[in-house]
């Protein structure tokens, strides 16, 4: 599924009606290059998780906790130079736990990673300097389900569907 966006409001948009879905255990792996806007996704998505907290990139903390309905755990591992620092930091706990987990620049610890998972992907389209497209993929039949109900709530949106 590929959702468009014109500015960093409607990131969040979009982060924030996915957030409303997400149950406990659910991870997403969050890719795109710097600038992306993956912490405007990220804000969004605790929003819809009810999260109430200043939402910030966790670039050199690791790990951000949030408490919302559930537990918000945004996970940034770009500064890790080895997969196994991920273990170090008791990533499994996050993963398999009873809140939500966002892993941005989760390719570079692909075999700590669950199987299953929703994917997002933040890409800029060359049309403003605002312009995402955010492609949402699932792993897993939790997740395929999650993305059907997606699709259902964006088809309303006239802006966010490509």
């Amino acid at each position: 599924m590929k959702v468009f966006s014109d500015s960093p409001q409607k990131t969040i948009e979009i982060g924030r009606k996915l957030g409303k879905y997400l149950e406990p255990g659910d991870v997403i792996y969050l890719s795109g290059s710097l600038g992306a806007g993956k912490t405007h996704f990220a804000k969004g998505v605790a929003l819809g998780l009810g999260v109430e907290d200043h939402v910030t990139s966790p670039t050199f903390t690791l790990i951000n906790e949030y408490e919302g309905r559930m537990p918000f755990y945004h996970v940034d591992v770009y500064r890790l130079e080895e997969e196994e620092e991920a273990h170090e930091l008791g990533l499994e706990e996050y993963l398999y736990g009873s809140g939500v987990t966002l892993i941005e620049w989760p390719e570079r610890i692909k075999t700590v990673l669950p199987e299953d998972y929703l994917a997002v992907e933040l890409r800029f389209t060359g049309t403003g300097s605002e312009a995402r497209e955010l492609e949402i993929s699932a792993r897993g039949e939790r997740y395929e389900k999650l993305v059907e109900q997606l699709k259902q709530k964006f088809a309303g949106d006239v802006w966010a569907l490509l």
